[in-house]
């Protein structure tokens, strides 16, 4: 999608921050952390919404929660625990129409979410 924010990073038109990356998904910094560890764990291909995604879609949602373990590991945080979360539509907080995994660790985090 032209305008998407996260197509433009995933094309190279806007740098990021990346901690990982393979030929499904792609994660970096968050610009505006929430956490120590604030990672977006972000699909290659587009899709705007959870709502958008299709029974062909679970080993792309697989591989992004996997992606997201694996970056929490490589920080230390495993053991301690992270969070991820999936913000589904503006009254959600998500404000990039582009899905995202947000992966947090390295504080206290409370419950319920804000």
């Amino acid at each position: 999608m032209s305008n998407c924010l996260f197509c433009k990073i995933i094309a190279g038109e806007i740098p990021a921050a990346k901690v990982y990356e393979d030929d499904r998904v792609i994660a970096f910094n968050d610009i505006n952390p929430q956490a120590p560890m604030h990672v977006l764990v972000v699909p290659r291909r587009h899709i705007a919404t959870l709502n958008d995604l299709s029974a062909a879609d679970d080993g792309l949602v697989g591989s992004m929660v996997r992606a997201g373990a694996q970056i929490a590991r490589a920080h230390g945080f495993d053991g301690p625990g992270f969070r991820t979360v999936f913000n589904c539509n503006a009254q959600a907080g998500q404000t990039v129409f582009h899905i995202h995994l947000h992966v947090l660790g390295g504080r206290t985090l409370a419950w319920p979410p804000g």
